[in-house]
């Protein structure tokens, strides 16, 4: 038995590179473990092209926010389904000072394109701690991770093309042209298994740097802001009523375990912009891929042409994952070239 592409794991870059694979009428195993933690199952999915005190337009912003939407959209009206959600994210300034200076950063025209012409204050001021005003960055939004991905393994499911179960180096037999597991030969073997490819013996040789994130949900009674908030830490509203808090940073401790320090630091910041009394009902952890140089892991293995990567996404997987799988597709399918910044080929030195 013959198929194209085995991709293995199936958080949102397994699960965005095997829909465009699919979609372009290759034959696609997706498999994936649900015994291993994954970052996917945690973060909140947040897209925002502007980051940062200093208003830091996100990498290749202009590229990928007119495609992500499109893509999410796109599944969504071809499954007939909802898990993707364009918000503004509201920015509450701190100080007359940060007004100022951010009121002059939108001067810049390459960040105007991403803010509204002016906020509704009141609207917020409700909930919200903004004697300052604010700012509303646009184009913005989140994936409600955990549908996607539900929706996803359900698409493959139903065409018979899921594997769920723990795939590895070891199981697999490379050649220069092929990669055979089980009773299948694939064409490419893909791994999209974030931060578990550190322990690939394909892959280890990737310079990692993850990044542990923690995240609370949690009841606010009465709270029907729509969009999100983000000053320090974001409230994403997750439907009338329920919010999630987030999101911690730390290169430490690198496990998959809450922290009572993790959860005090999220509600010390969430006190300070949030008005009304909430009760923390949830709190979880997760370890980011991210990469020493802040850039995807993308490309076909050095020795092993049949093997490649698609991963270290770090904070922004649901932003980056679509455009990039798309040029990742037209390499694997139409030898088009990778974006450099991405390519795997960077590191082949180390």
């Amino acid at each position: 038995m013959t198929a194209d592409f085995l991709i293995v794991g199936q958080g949102v870059a397994g699960s965005v590179l095997a829909w465009i694979l699919d979609q372009r009428g290759c034959s696609v195993i997706l498999a994936d473990d649900p015994n291993l933690p994954s970052a996917s199952a945690v973060a909140a999915g947040i897209v925002n092209p502007l980051t940062g005190r200093k208003l830091v337009r996100t990498w290749k912003a202009d590229e990928l926010f007119p495609f992500l939407h499109q893509f999410y959209s796109g599944i969504e009206q071809t499954l007939g389904v909802r898990f993707f959600h364009p918000k503004t994210i509201y920015r509450p300034f701190r100080s007359v000072r940060e007004q100022t200076d951010y009121l002059a950063l939108t001067a810049d025209p390459a960040i105007r394109q991403y803010v509204s012409e002016s906020a509704d204050n009141q609207s917020y001021s409700q909930f919200i701690q903004n004697p300052f005003g604010g700012l509303e960055v646009t184009q913005a939004g989140w994936l409600d991770l955990t549908e996607f991905v539900r929706v996803i393994k359900g698409y493959f499911v139903r065409k018979n093309q899921y594997f769920e179960g723990r795939i590895t180096a070891d199981d697999l037999h490379i050649k220069a042209d092929k990669v055979g597991w089980k009773d299948i030969d694939f064409t490419k073997v893909i791994f999209c298994d974030g931060v578990q490819s550190r322990e690939n013996p394909l892959f280890n040789w990737l310079p990692y740097n993850p990044v542990k994130g923690q995240i609370l949900t949690a009841i606010a009674e009465g709270y029907s802001i729509k969009n999100i908030v983000n000053q320090g830490v974001f409230i994403l509203p997750v439907r009338e009523g329920l919010i999630r808090i987030g999101a911690t940073y730390s290169w430490h401790d690198l496990d998959w375990q809450t922290t009572d320090d993790g959860r005090s630091f999220l509600e010390s910041k969430v006190r300070e912009i949030l008005k009304i009394p909430y009760q923390i009902v949830n709190q979880q952890a997760g370890i980011r891929p991210s990469t020493k140089d802040r850039r995807p892991f993308i490309g076909l293995h050095p020795e092993h042409p049949a093997v490649g990567i698609f991963g270290g996404m770090g904070t922004k997987g649901v932003s980056l994952a679509p455009y990039l799988a798309e040029q990742f597709s037209r390499y694997l399918l139409d030898g088009e070239d990778l974006e450099s910044e991405a390519n795997i080929s960077r590191c082949v030195s180390l």
